[in-house]
């Protein structure tokens, strides 16, 4: 028996409360789930299509509306699907009895795959940074364990003290939904992160930032921002010509971990992937990567290109 339909917008304080407490979201993923739904109650009103009474071809309709926005087809995939999951609650919670957007397509969207960095280039990345400034040891230490670890940037500004544990040589990470995952952290990560603990010991910590890892100089921890424009600001010092960003560290850290032989479903567990699908863009990495090495080194192809540079030259590390 279908449930009673009063209120719309006591029904949607509900799902919003839904994606909260059930779905474990956090706070900003449950504000985009509802800036996407928000799209889909503006058509029903323009079109005059009641909440409850949404069929399949309206889908094709409210497509366009959102392309005439000016939204992407990337966007398009992350708004049809937020509203498949709406109307899947409405199933769930007993007031529709079929799902009127199951056999909605996503757009195709063209894969972009995301720059990598070697280890190399992480290393001249590092190199790049002065250790006789104040932020020198936290800013390496920061991208030790962005590279290491394959923390979101995120993640990473919100890393407590509490949550290291160096002598095990793990850490715990708080990701998406609040979501907790142990990370093995490598031996050169602990090391710098030590340096910049010595640094850290004699600062002036403000009230209640005392168990975040990293700080800004007045003792505040640090935001996303501040550790892009850092980022940033050493690969041009470097450099390195790729456009890169705190991600561009966890892309690597996977890349790696793969080249290095780890199976998926590890490299999933680390990076928090909530699905398989997430993780399996690295083996299109890989196989890029794969695809280059053949081409240059492979017999049947070498006479076709022009010599190789000297590996051990810099410069072909920043290609």
């Amino acid at each position: 028996m279908r449930k009673e339909f009063t209120d719309q917008s006591k029904l949607i304080a509900r799902y919003r409360n839904y994606l909260k407490l059930e779905k474990g979201l956090s706070p900003n993923s449950v504000e985009a789930y509802m800036l996407d739904l928000s799209k889909m109650l503006t058509f029903l009103e323009m079109e005059n299509i009641p909440l409850l009474e949404l069929q399949l071809e309206h889908m094709d309709q409210f497509a366009a509306f959102v392309i005439d926005l000016g939204i992407g087809a990337r966007s398009l995939a992350r708004i049809l699907s937020g509203v498949r999951q709406f109307y899947q609650y409405l199933v769930v919670d007993g007031y529709i009895e079929n799902n009127p957007t199951e056999l909605v397509d996503s757009p195709r969207i063209p894969q972009h795959l995301p720059e990598v960095l070697s280890t190399a280039e992480v290393d001249i990345l590092e190199q790049a940074i002065d250790l006789s400034k104040w932020e020198g040891h936290r800013n390496r230490a920061i991208i030790e364990v962005l590279f290491s670890c394959g923390l979101r940037v995120s993640e990473l500004t919100h890393l407590k003290m509490s949550n290291l544990h160096l002598d095990e040589e793990f850490i715990r990470v708080i990701g998406k939904g609040s979501k907790e995952r142990l990370v093995p952290i490598s031996q050169r990560a602990i090391r710098e992160l030590e340096f910049w603990f010595a640094d850290r010991n004699v600062m002036n910590i403000k009230p209640g930032e005392e168990n975040y890892v990293f700080l800004n100089r007045r003792g505040h921890h640090l935001t996303r921002t501040m550790v892009l424009i850092m980022i940033k600001k050493y690969a041009q010092q470097a450099g390195i010509r790729k456009t890169i960003s705190p991600h561009t560290l966890r892309h690597s850290f996977a890349t790696a971990l793969l080249e290095g032989g780890a199976d998926l479903r590890s490299i999933q567990a680390m990076l928090g992937h909530e699905s398989i699908v997430t993780t399996e863009i690295y083996t299109h990495l890989d196989t890029s990567s794969l695809r280059r090495q053949i081409l240059e080194h492979h017999p049947r192809n070498i006479h076709h290109h022009s010599p190789q540079p000297n590996p051990d030259d810099s410069e072909t590390l920043l290609q």
